[in-house]
């Protein structure tokens, strides 16, 4: 059975439930602009691709020169909304420190913004320790672009081959894909099963507790 050397993860929807603070922010900014606000399921399908694009889906389908302000207004929101509410999903603490037990090297590739990555990181899944917290920042490729997933492995002295990569999304398994590594989607976070099937997974799994009985780490 092929043995998997270190573990990468996206993180909104995956290791963290980000929704809540995603959704204040969000209309917090609709609000500024007396824009009208959106729900939390309209929030939940609009991200993925970083803030400037959950920022052209979120406003007004006439307002698309006013991207860049809004974008502006929103990043200082999230900045104060960013750990209000998160909290890891059930079973991810656990199933984190498994993998460190086991010295495998982690890290979190992930297109939300790089401030609000490294913050979540050390505030809220410490005391796992990273060997890389890679988010969006500028000139930088977004996922599905394997460059910073790739980056992430260097940093975790891991070939591409020897890498299982975990999220929730279509944009995740592409990712993996695009990279090399194994695509493992996860259930529990922003979108349906079918999505993940669709675009490829290699493995699914409900629980975080299934990852050290599906993939072979050592």
């Amino acid at each position: 059975m092929k043995i998997y050397r270190a573990a990468i993860f996206d993180m909104d929807g995956t290791l963290t439930d980000t929704l809540a603070d995603l959704h204040d922010s969000v209309n917090e900014m609709l609000a500024h602009y007396n824009f009208p606000l959106r729900t939390l399921d309209e929030v939940r399908q609009f991200v993925g691709n970083g803030a400037r694009k959950l920022m052209i889906r979120s406003l007004p389908a006439d307002k698309e020169n006013f991207v860049d302000e809004a974008l502006k207004f929103y990043d200082g929101c999230y900045a104060r909304n960013c750990l209000n509410k998160v909290a890891p999903y059930v079973g991810i603490m656990e199933m984190l420190a498994a993998l460190q037990s086991k010295k495998i090297p982690l890290g979190i590739c992930t297109n939300k913004q790089h401030f609000a990555a490294v913050a979540i990181a050390e505030k809220i899944l410490a005391p796992i320790k990273f060997s890389c917290v890679s988010g969006d920042e500028p000139n930088q490729p977004r996922k599905p672009n394997p460059t910073r997933a790739l980056a992430c492995a260097e940093k975790c002295s891991v070939a591409p081959e020897d890498v299982a990569y975990l999220g929730d999304t279509a944009i995740d398994i592409e990712t993996a894909i695009n990279a090399g590594f194994l695509a493992v989607g996860v259930t529990w976070g922003f979108r349906p099963r079918s999505e993940l099937v669709d675009s490829g997974a290699q493995i699914i799994i409900d629980h975080p507790h299934e990852l050290l009985e599906r993939v072979n780490f050592g």
